[in-house]
């Protein structure tokens, strides 16, 4: 049986992407990651990994009092279900509106329009 994606807040994101970087990482190294970033404290983070943890987001190994972390669902999972969250949110669940909306708002250069365009020719076959 296939595991369900968790839902992940904007925070909870945060301490997957440092996990799916390399882990296993004990609390004290999410932590030192997230310095350069992220001003929050120690607790923060430790009620975050609690809460992937409580979510299946993450699991952990225990040597004695130290705990390392590693991520229990894919990036790409992960990522494949926001984006299709945010379809169903924003654009009733079609890729089409988004992208045509995408393609007439945003600023795109020459090496992006020709990159689309090789994706799509990709996809044409």
């Amino acid at each position: 049986m296939e595991q369900a994606i968790p839902n992940i807040s904007d925070a909870e994101w945060e301490i997957m992407k440092i996990l799916w970087a390399g882990s296993p990482r004990t609390a004290n190294e999410i932590i030192e990651a997230l310095e350069g970033s992220r001003s929050w404290n120690p607790k923060t983070v430790r009620t975050l990994i609690k809460r992937l943890t409580g979510k299946n987001a993450i699991g952990y190994t225990q040597e004695g009092r130290i705990y390392a972390y590693y991520p229990k669902v894919q990036e790409e999972e992960c990522v494949r279900s926001e984006t299709n969250s945010f379809l169903k949110r924003v654009y009733g669940g079609t890729m089409r509106p988004m992208l045509a909306h995408f393609l007439r708002d945003e600023k795109l250069t020459k090496e992006d329009i020709d990159e689309l365009r090789k994706i799509l020719d990709e996809r044409k076959d």
